[in-house]
């Protein structure tokens, strides 16, 4: 009888001992957090930041409460009005931007950041690692383990360039050439929807919400088109170029039908054009002299209905 209460006292004995470790890890991992938080806290929050939170947790006069929500709220108007300047600036609206600290300590901090945005119809999600050093007066800041992702699949060029980006961490490089970059893009969308309203009887696109070839055909020779391929490229310094083209397809028949008219040329001559013109312009040049405009289109390019 004796044994088996001893026994029974050794098993509560452990079972004791297991909950109160239990209880020691989470505590530990509580007050990791704890600190961590806080760390955060005096990192990323401002002076009236601290104080409203102060206030709310019971740890400051309640006179004071007046005061520092409206230095907190003026604080805020003033970011809104930093953010949307910036955002005019450059623009390059940002959705959200996270941190996490990954070592803190008196002489190095490294935090893990990931910034979302979206620059004009072209979202982005950039990921790096921003380690501070203190020395001196000054911190010096870096860049590390940098990783940026596109909304668009079909930008081979703009993905070379980005390859480069990362392998050197030019975060900045990335940001100015981004804008310019979309810009140009931008310059290609809205023509050729402009073409596809305004000739929609013999201009098509495919490949997305942003193609790079419009394809014009003719409406009296089946088999005769003009394709405008119209690619953004970007070199490994940062250099955004557009490069238009022009591939006409051409049957034999229509050749010989048209002896004089030097169709083989037209690609060389839309060159000359696009030199002298730019884009837009050069291509209305190549609908005209092709005889691309039916019958039914006006020189302004409304179809006249019967």
């Amino acid at each position: 009888m004796e044994k088996r209460i001893n026994e029974e006292n050794k098993e509560e004995v452990m079972l004791l001992e297991e909950n109160i470790q239990r209880l020691q890890v989470e505590v530990a991992q509580l007050q990791r957090q704890r600190q961590r938080h806080q760390e955060e806290l005096a990192l990323y929050s401002s002076q009236p930041l601290r104080d409203a939170l102060l206030l709310v947790c019971g740890h400051g006069p309640k006179e004071d409460a007046h005061m520092a929500l409206s230095s907190l709220r003026e604080e805020v108007e003033q970011l809104e009005e930093d953010l949307q300047r910036q955002t005019k600036m450059n623009g390059i609206s940002l959705k959200s931007c996270t941190a996490r600290i990954l070592q803190s300590g008196s002489t190095k901090s490294v935090q893990e950041m990931c910034v979302c945005g979206q620059c004009s119809e072209l979202d982005f999600q950039v990921e790096f690692q921003l380690s501070e050093i203190k020395r001196g007066e000054r911190p010096e800041k870096s860049i590390k383990s940098l990783n940026v992702v596109t909304g668009a699949s079909d930008l081979c060029n703009f993905s070379r360039f980005l390859t480069g980006v990362e392998e050197n961490r030019e975060l900045l490089m990335f940001f100015r050439t981004l804008r310019t970059f979309s810009d140009r893009m931008n310059e290609r969308r809205h023509a050729f929807r402009h073409f596809q309203a305004k000739y929609g009887q013999v201009a098509c696109a495919a490949g997305g919400s942003n193609p790079s070839v419009l394809t014009f055909h003719h409406p009296n020779l089946p088999g005769c088109t003009f394709s405008v391929h119209w690619s953004v490229d970007v070199s490994k310094e940062g250099e955004v170029t557009p490069k238009v083209d022009l591939l006409p397809k051409i049957p034999d028949r229509a050749l010989e039908l048209f002896p004089s008219q030097g169709v083989g040329s037209a690609a060389e001559a839309f060159h000359s054009l696009l030199r002298l013109l730019g884009p837009e312009a050069a291509v209305e040049e190549v609908i005209r002299a092709a005889g691309l405009l039916t019958n039914e289109m006006r020189d302004d390019g409304h179809t006249i209905h019967p």
